[in-house]
């Protein structure tokens, strides 16, 4: 039995994930804030409500699940995301060692690419002002934190530098540290395509306990 549980799943990227793993024949635990923004249903989709500050109950959900993604995302407009990515990161990944999840794939994100020989995103001014909380809260936590981590078998998915609607292709690059660009310059991937791939990587892990990236 195909089975995973998913942090997140009515966001943007977590909405597309729990697409792309319902329509893979998967069983999916979807672990939310506010359970009424699922907004598809399936014989094997059960969605929960869930406080991801709640360490101990977070572990309790998780509990009995060998891999979990995690979309977790406090909300761009939070005006307080910075301070809630760094504290509850760090909680969801000690929930998933408490639960002896063994591996944990987390939807990372861009600012900590390199887009010139040791100049990463976040550094290079390309930013907007008004997210400029939240891409850098991950990137401290993949920095600082992630990358110590050497109990959960840990992945970091880093999207391109635009991460666009639209539905998979099938058609991309993947890549580790380095922002990926087309032959215009320009860093992107839609949100299918990212979710495909995040699949892909559940099915078969080829990354471990490191980070890789999207682009077209």
């Amino acid at each position: 039995m195909k089975k995973t549980a998913l942090i997140g799943a009515s966001g943007f990227v977590g909405s597309a994930i729990l697409n792309e793993l319902l329509n893979r024949g998967y069983q999916v635990e979807a672990l939310v804030r506010n359970p009424e923004n699922v907004k598809v249903t399936a014989p094997g989709l059960t969605v929960k409500k869930v406080d991801v500050a709640d360490t101990q109950a977070l572990a309790e959900d998780l509990r009995g699940y060998d891999t979990v993604i995690s979309a977790y995302n406090p909300g761009w407009t939070n005006p307080d995301i910075y301070n809630l990515t760094l504290q509850n990161y760090p909680r969801i990944l000690e929930a998933a060692r408490e639960a002896g999840v063994k591996r944990l794939l987390i939807v990372g994100g861009a600012g900590t690419l390199f887009c010139a020989p040791g100049l990463r995103v976040v550094d290079s001014g390309a930013i907007p002002a008004e997210i400029m909380g939240g891409v850098k809260s991950l990137g401290e936590f993949y920095l600082d934190t992630l990358t110590a981590e050497d109990s959960i078998d840990w992945v970091f998915f880093s999207p391109a530098g635009s991460l666009e609607p639209g539905a998979a292709t099938g058609s991309y690059r993947l890549g580790k540290d380095d922002l990926i660009v087309d032959a215009d310059g320009k860093s992107h991937i839609t949100v299918g395509d990212y979710a495909k791939a995040m699949v892909d990587e559940l099915e078969t892990p080829a990354h471990h306990k490191e980070r890789f990236t999207i682009g077209y």
